[in-house]
């Protein structure tokens, strides 16, 4: 049986008109960017158009697209930068948000270098806009807001235009991990509140290791690395070239076809829905599944069993790669904190699939065919 992927919330096949693109600067067009000749020259202009295309398609200048090397990096450049360049000594973020945001911030609050409050969330896995407002009205410093566009667990879309004015209106900075709609959103930078977003290549058909970090040009921090002037004086370390031109084109083509792709995988995800419902007895559905929700992401909760406790060993044994929650804590099986934010349910199985354009609705009837037997 070959291998049915369905998991590309934690990673996505490289498209091979990217990796195309690529090629030359794995080959011929070695040149370090930052050298005088015109061997340099060359990747220091594929940089610098690959900066030019992001940043018209977010609807950005130019200068507020910095190159990183992913989601993680880019949010900890942002949190401690807020911390100690923007002079926010409180952080409010949610139980919801990918380790790297949360991680960082209990660093933070450990070292006594900020205060972290966490936002409720209702039932359905929304933030409550609310207490976000109680929450920013009470606070007596200076907040960094940090709340994800879209769950990479549950799938539930966050309303970041009401988010970003709620900080407007208490002079708060506000980020927002953007990683998993990046790429599957058309974002209009300019009309959103937010002083910065994030993006990783590998979350739509780009190479891995590669992200972005919009920054507001209003606003001024200071490298998280330092020891050169490389991304105008923001990042040091030789560039990715290779990285930084894939993911360029990454989002070139995801944006070309957004229209298209996006009704063919809100169809895969859509049908593996109605016949999991169809076929498995007491099957949930984690988040706002049918509402403001990625396309790409289903999270199921199935009956806990004696069978189904394998579930996850059991489908990688039969060939599907689907996660537990989040691939980014795989290995390590503590169970989800998104979904121990949202229900306290122990008699329930999590499944995360995600779907891409390369699936099909043959896989999805291969998988529940599959999970009937197991549970």
């Amino acid at each position: 049986m070959k291998r049915i992927y369905f998991d590309n919330a934690a990673t996505t096949s490289i498209d091979p008109v990217v990796l195309e693109s690529m090629m030359p600067y794995l080959t011929e067009k070695f040149g370090n960017p930052s050298s005088i000749y015109s061997y340099g020259r060359e990747t220091r202009m594929a940089i610098e158009n690959a900066r030019k295309s992001v940043a018209k398609i977010l609807n950005a200048h130019p200068g507020e697209i910095f190159f990183t090397s992913g989601g993680t990096e880019s949010t900890n450049t942002v949190i401690n930068a807020a911390v100690h360049d923007l002079d926010c000594k409180r952080i409010i973020t949610s139980p919801l948000e990918h380790h790297a945001t949360l991680h960082c911030a209990e660093h933070l609050a450990k070292t006594g270098e900020a205060a972290v409050d966490y936002v409720k969330v209702l039932p359905n896995g929304h933030i409550d806009l609310n207490d976000l407002e109680r929450l920013l009205q009470q606070s007596k410093e200076k907040c960094l807001v940090t709340l994800m566009h879209a769950n990479n667990e549950i799938g539930n879309i966050t309303d970041i235009e009401a988010v970003g004015n709620l900080c407007k209106k208490y002079s708060a900075i506000f980020h927002s991990d953007t990683v998993q709609t990046v790429g599957h959103f058309p974002f209009d930078i300019r009309k959103l509140p937010v002083h910065f977003i994030t993006g990783a290549g590998h979350k739509f058909h780009g190479p891995k290791g590669v992200g972005i970090l919009y920054i507001n040009e209003n606003i001024k921090i200071h490298p998280f690395i330092n020891g050169g002037s490389q991304e105008r004086n923001m990042r040091a370390g030789t560039e990715n070239i290779y990285g930084i031109v894939g993911f360029a084109k990454a989002l070139e083509i995801a944006t070309e076809n957004h229209e298209r792709d996006s009704k063919y995988i809100s169809g895969i995800k859509n049908y593996l829905r109605e016949k999991l419902v169809e076929k498995i007895p007491d099957v949930h559905f984690n988040g706002d599944y049918n509402g403001k929700s990625l396309y790409t992401v289903l999270s199921v909760a199935f009956p806990k069993t004696e069978k189904s406790e394998m579930l996850l060993f059991n489908m990688d044994i039969h060939n599907i790669c689907a996660s537990g929650g989040s691939a980014c804590t795989s290995g390590a099986e503590s169970g989800s904190h998104v979904i121990r934010a949202i229900t306290s349910n122990p008699n329930q199985i999590t499944v995360r699939f995600s779907f891409s354009k390369y699936n099909t609705k043959q896989e999805v009837d291969e998988v529940v065919e599959q999970l009937q037997e197991m549970i």
